[in-house]
C-alpha cells in the first residue's frame, strides 16, 4: 500500500530550521586589512576611545570579518548621534555600490589598559542583538599593544547573561539558579587572521634578507613603569567602587534583618490577640496582613555592577601579574648575560 508523500517545507521554514540550529560561535576570522585599519584608527586617537563598524559574513561557526570602517567621534548631542547614523547608513550604502561585504557583523572599539567591561558595553550588545543574531565586539588596547603584545580580543555575551539581562533579574536567587558567576558574562572567541594568497606572496617578498640591527632593538618598549602604575591606579579606584557596592548589600540586609524582626514582633502580637479572640469566642484575625509596611518586600540590590567591577579587578590583576613575569624574566636573562666571568686557573 503507497503512503502518503511527507508534504514539502518552503524555504523560510527550511531557513528559520537551519537558523534555530545553527552551531554556536567558534572563531573569528579577520582579514590583515581590517586588523591594520583598526590598529591605524585607535592609534592616531589614542588615548581617546573610539568606534567602528565592522563588516563580513556568517558562516556556520565561523564569523568572518572582511571590511570596517570607523565611526565619527561624536558628542551627547541628538543631532550629531542623528548625523552618526545616517553617515553609517551612507558608508554601508557606498561599500555595497562597489561590492564589498556590508553585512553587519559587529563592532570594534579602544579601550584603555583593559578598562573595556562597562554597563555600556552590554547595552551595545543588546541593542545589536536585535537585529543580528551573532555579532562580536573586536576589543584593542593601544596601550598595552606599546608592551610588545597585540592586544586585541573578540568579546561576545553568554547567552544565559542576555536571558538575565533582558528579565533584569540580577538578584542572588536567580543567579544562583542560572549558576551564573561573574567570569560568566563575556566569552572570548579566538581570533584567526587571514590573508588572501596574493597578500601572503607580497609580505614574503617585503621581507629583509638583512640581519637584526641595534635600531631593531631600540624599538623594543622595557620600560613597564608607566604600564605598572596605571594598572595600580586603576585597580586602586575598582576596588574603591567594589567597596561602595559591597556598603550597598550590607545596607540592604541590615535593613532587611531590622524587617524581619518587625514582623516576628508583629506575628506575636497578633497570635497573642488570636488567642484571646478565641477564647472569647470571636473570628481571629489574619496573621498577614499585605497593607502593612513591614509585610512590603525590600528591592534587592542588582549585582550587575559588583560582577562587572570583579571581573574588571581581575583583569587588571592577570595584566599586572604578566607584566611582572615579563620583568622577573628579563632580569634574570640580563643577569646571565652580564654574569662575571670566573677564570680557571692554569696548571
Amino acid at each position: 500500500m503507497a503512503t502518503a508523500a511527507a508534504p514539502s517545507r518552503s524555504f523560510l521554514q527550511v531557513a528559520a530550521t537551519e537558523e534555530a540550529v545553527a552551531p554556536p560561535l567558534r572563531v573569528v576570522q579577520m582579514e590583515g586589512l581590517v586588523i591594520l585599519k583598526i590598529i591605524k584608527h585607535c592609534t592616531e586617537f589614542s588615548p581617546a576611545l573610539v568606534t567602528g563598524q565592522l563588516l563580513g559574513l556568517d558562516v556556520g561557526s565561523v564569523l568572518e570579518v572582511t571590511n570596517c570602517f570607523p565611526f565619527p567621534i561624536r558628542e551627547e548631542d541628538e543631532e550629531i548621534e542623528a548625523d552618526g547614523a545616517n553617515y553609517q547608513l551612507e558608508m554601508m550604502r557606498c561599500l555595497r555600490e562597489v561590492n564589498v561585504d556590508n553585512n553587519t557583523v559587529g563592532w570594534y572599539q579602544s579601550t584603555l589598559l583593559g578598562s573595556y567591561q562597562t554597563v555600556e558595553l552590554i547595552e551595545t550588545f543588546m541593542n545589536y542583538q536585535e537585529n543580528i543574531r551573532r555579532c562580536v565586539c573586536i576589543i584593542y588596547d593601544p596601550s598595552k599593544s606599546n608592551q610588545g603584545v597585540l592586544a586585541l580580543k573578540a568579546l561576545k555575551l553568554s547567552d544565559s547573561f542576555m536571558e538575565l539581562y533582558r528579565n533584569n533579574e540580577f538578584n542572588g536567587e536567580k543567579l544562583r539558579e542560572k549558576n551564573l558567576s561573574w567570569v560568566d558574562i563575556f566569552e572570548e572567541i579566538p581570533i584567526k587572521v587571514s590573508n588572501s594568497a596574493l597578500v601572503s606572496a607580497f609580505m614574503t617578498e617585503l621581507e629583509a634578507d638583512s640581519p637584526v640591527t641595534q635600531s631593531d632593538y631600540d624599538r623594543i618598549q622595557l620600560s613597564t613603569n608607566p604600564f605598572m602604575e596605571r594598572n595600580m591606579e586603576f585597580l586602586i579606584d575598582c576596588m574603591d567602587d567594589l567597596s561602595m557596592e559591597q556598603q550597598k548589600f550590607q545596607f540592604y540586609y541590615r535593613n532587611l534583618s531590622r524587617q524581619q524582626a518587625q514582623q516576628q514582633t508583629w506575628l506575636q502580637k497578633r497570635r497573642a490577640e488570636n488567642m484571646a479572640r478565641k477564647a472569647a469566642g470571636e473570628e481571629p484575625l489574619p496573621e498577614e496582613d499585605p497593607s502593612n509596611p513591614i509585610f512590603k518586600p525590600l528591592p534587592e540590590p542588582s549585582r550587575l555592577d559588583s560582577y562587572l567591577i570583579t571581573n574588571q579587578v581581575s583583569n587588571y590583576c592577570n595584566q599586572i601579574n604578566r607584566t611582572s613575569r615579563m620583568v622577573m624574566l628579563i632580569h634574570h636573562i640580563l643577569a646571565w648575560l652580564f654574569r662575571p666571568q670566573v677564570s680557571l686557573p692554569r696548571y
